[in-house]
């Protein structure tokens, strides 16, 4: 070990982490052993996935669509001017490693609603969540109960922003959180689904990295008590008033309509990626499970084709909602907006029996479930672990 990295406490020669073994409760071989989910990599997973590598977290896997833009380097403590147009999630991880040459950090380029298969929640020990806008919040919170992982969300505007911790076995989860306002606009965001992403403003809001380092710091710190089996704030928020200077609890009552806390029973992993099974062959092992009548749900809505009402022409995508642009939505015949079908259960007829899941617009490394009967059971794309999850897969 080099100079550099010792400190002394007393007379006795430390360890990089020495000052945090001497919380009485901590444990930093757990910590390197644990797996964390980073989705969102700006202002606040900036923060995030910085203190988890100066904390010693071992694996990380950190979620992002996005790429460095100038804007981002006031707010985002990873990244340099060199950066501009890499993906934000590579350029993060490639930071935090120079923080903690030990960190396996691994990037997942693409978006959390749509690209990131089910598998990453359950791969993960907690989930922490830098983004911004209710449809990925939503998409998270599905992943996270099915997996039955907590999740740490974090919000930040201007001076003010609030961490809360959402676990499915105790309390609220995020969909309790809303109000029929947010609903309708999480109903219009998907009914805009085609439009392309430049044309959409949510996500664009005024934020500060002092706000975002207070935020997400009570992030991290609820995760890694987590992590260490100690109580958190689940179920609650703890909000921060910067411009007053105030903070407090908001508790979040449990909706028993509520459908976002479904869990995943039994897991089955089938040792195969998307690309190497077809829908019938996986319908014929779920009817062998369960019954001749099962038929398969997907985790999400698949564009199947798109509709013309004005001519009546269509024409098959095969690709998750979010995936189709406003020009490409217009019919090549008459100009009109097409309107998308969507597959989200297999099995009510033959056609798509000999498509391999990867056709079929499935992300990688997905989870799928077969019900029949008030039976079900789900099956894991393993094969597509390493694909996802890199290194952090072994």
């Amino acid at each position: 070990m080099s100079e550099a990295t010792n400190i002394r406490v007393g007379s006795a020669p430390a360890d990089r982490f020495s000052r945090f073994e001497l919380i009485s409760w901590w444990d930093q071989k757990r910590l390197g052993r644990a797996k964390v989910l980073i989705t969102g990599v700006g202002a606040l997973g900036n923060e995030i996935l910085k203190n988890c590598a100066l904390l010693g977290i071992g694996n990380v896997l950190v979620a992002d669509m996005d790429r460095v833009e100038p804007s981002n380097l006031s707010r985002s403590v990873l990244f340099r001017p060199t950066d501009d147009g890499r993906p934000k999630a590579e350029a993060a991880c490639e930071a935090a490693r120079v923080i903690y040459p030990d960190l396996a950090a691994y990037p997942f380029v693409g978006n959390v609603v749509h690209d990131l298969g089910w598998g990453a929640y359950f791969w993960a020990d907690v989930v922490l969540a830098g983004l911004d806008n209710r449809e990925a919040r939503v998409a998270i919170n599905q992943g996270s109960a099915f997996a039955g992982k907590a999740w740490v969300d974090g919000a930040i505007e201007v001076l003010s922003g609030v961490a809360r911790v959402f676990d499915p076995a105790a309390g609220a989860c995020y969909e309790c959180t809303m109000s029929e306002v947010d609903w309708k606009i999480l109903q219009s965001r998907r009914s805009c689904s085609l439009l392309a992403r430049q044309d959409l403003a949510e996500g664009k809001v005024p934020t500060t990295p002092t706000t975002a380092g207070v935020i997400a710091g009570i992030q991290v710190q609820e995760a890694v008590k987590r992590l260490h089996g100690l109580p958190t704030i689940a179920g609650e928020g703890l909000a921060y008033d910067g411009l007053a200077g105030e903070t407090y609890r908001v508790r979040y009552p449990r909706k028993p309509e509520c459908l976002g806390h479904e869990r995943c029973g039994r897991l089955e992993t089938l040792d195969a990626g998307v690309a190497d099974l077809t829908v019938g062959e996986l319908l014929r092992r779920a009817r062998s499970d369960l019954g001749p009548e099962a038929v398969i749900g997907l985790s999400r809505d698949v564009i199947a084709r798109l509709v013309c009402p004005g001519c009546g022409s269509s024409e098959e995508r095969f690709v998750s909602l979010g995936k189709v642009t406003e020009a490409e939505a217009k019919c090549p015949r008459c100009g009109q907006d097409r309107a998308p079908e969507t597959l989200l259960t297999l099995g009510l007829d033959t056609a798509l029996d000999g498509r391999t899941f990867q056709e079929i617009g499935v992300p990688r490394f997905d989870v799928v479930t077969a019900r029949n009967e008030g039976r079900s059971v789900s099956y894991l794309f393993d094969g597509d672990a390493a694909a996802v999850l890199g290194g952090l897969a072994r």
